[in-house]
């Protein structure tokens, strides 16, 4: 199965200067935010295949314009070719925006869940806006990733951990992907082509 994983920058080769066939091939595709409603449209248009996405803490209009083809899975386990993928978007809260949260609510959030993913017997892909705390995410608290991630990674060890926010151009020590226990993290900037 070859998933396009997106996040937080429009890449220039699949919009710009799209060609047919360049999403030949992909099964699905899934976005981490901060993604224009319109490119998201795009993309699910001319691929043969579902675009799953989740709210970066930049998504606010996708209220009154979310994109158009494509399935949001905020809070929501859903399963795609028998692999089973969690959707929490959002960020940490520093400005009071729409999309962001406190470290407690983002628990809350995840425990509203937590029955979803037993009853399911666990999850493959958890994909998220904010990156797991200490692993990838940034010292300022716009970029820091969140903590209670780590539940979710050491009790039901996803193979995947595909989040955005932390921008690959940053800086040069800005990793695109890591290994925390069984659970292979991916910064999915731009975009990023995984095979399972």
């Amino acid at each position: 199965m070859k998933l396009l994983l997106l996040a937080d920058a429009e890449s220039k080769y699949l919009w710009d200067f799209y060609q047919p066939g360049r999403l030949d091939g992909i099964d699905l595709i899934l976005s981490c935010g901060d993604l224009d409603a319109d490119y998201l449209s795009f993309l699910v248009t001319m691929a043969s295949c579902p675009l799953l996405y989740v709210h970066g803490n930049h998504d606010g209009g996708y209220d009154t314009r979310p994109p158009e083809g494509c399935d949001c899975i905020e809070n929501k386990l859903v399963t795609v070719n028998g692999l089973r993928i969690l959707g929490l978007g959002g960020s940490m809260r520093y400005s009071g925006g729409k999309h962001q949260y406190s470290e407690r609510e983002m628990a809350r959030r995840l425990m509203r869940v937590w029955p979803l993913l037993r009853r399911a017997g666990g999850v493959d892909v958890v994909l998220t806006h904010a990156p797991v705390h200490g692993c990838g995410d940034a010292n300022d608290l716009p970029h820091r990733g969140f903590r209670c991630f780590h539940k979710l990674l050491d009790t039901y060890h996803p193979k995947y951990f595909v989040h955005g926010h932390v921008h690959t151009n940053y800086g040069m020590d800005v990793p695109r992907t890591l290994q925390c226990g069984d659970t292979t993290l991916i910064n999915a900037y731009e975009r990023y082509l995984l095979e399972i």
